[in-house]
């Protein structure tokens, strides 16, 4: 999978499309991401103890990893993520749209 947790997405699709945020977390075998503050899901909290009150919270949901879309950090767009081998033979991501590494 080419997007990493803590990397800057922005949505392509979807009813937040043109946010942008930070990778949470990345599942893999499902091939979906969590977004910060995107695809957000209410979830109500039922009151464990008798001072503290139930509460609605806001969580967020999985996203497809076709729906996101990696932003460069140099030229501040989103664009594909393309694979090159440095000096020292380690394989690093660039960006495909100004070639530099992300």
């Amino acid at each position: 999978m080419k997007i990493k947790k803590g990397d800057t997405v922005e949505i392509l699709s979807g009813k937040d499309r043109g946010k942008r945020g930070k990778v949470i977390r990345v599942l893999a075998a499902e091939n979906r991401v969590l977004v910060e503050g995107a695809n957000l899901k209410k979830k109500h909290r039922k009151s464990r103890r008798q001072d503290r009150k139930g509460e609605i919270i806001l969580i967020p949901g999985p996203l497809a990893v076709s729906a996101v879309a990696v932003v460069c950090g140099s030229c501040g767009k989103p664009t594909r993520v393309g694979y090159a081998t440095n000096a020292s033979g380690a394989k690093t991501r660039i960006c495909k749209r100004c070639a530099k590494e992300l």
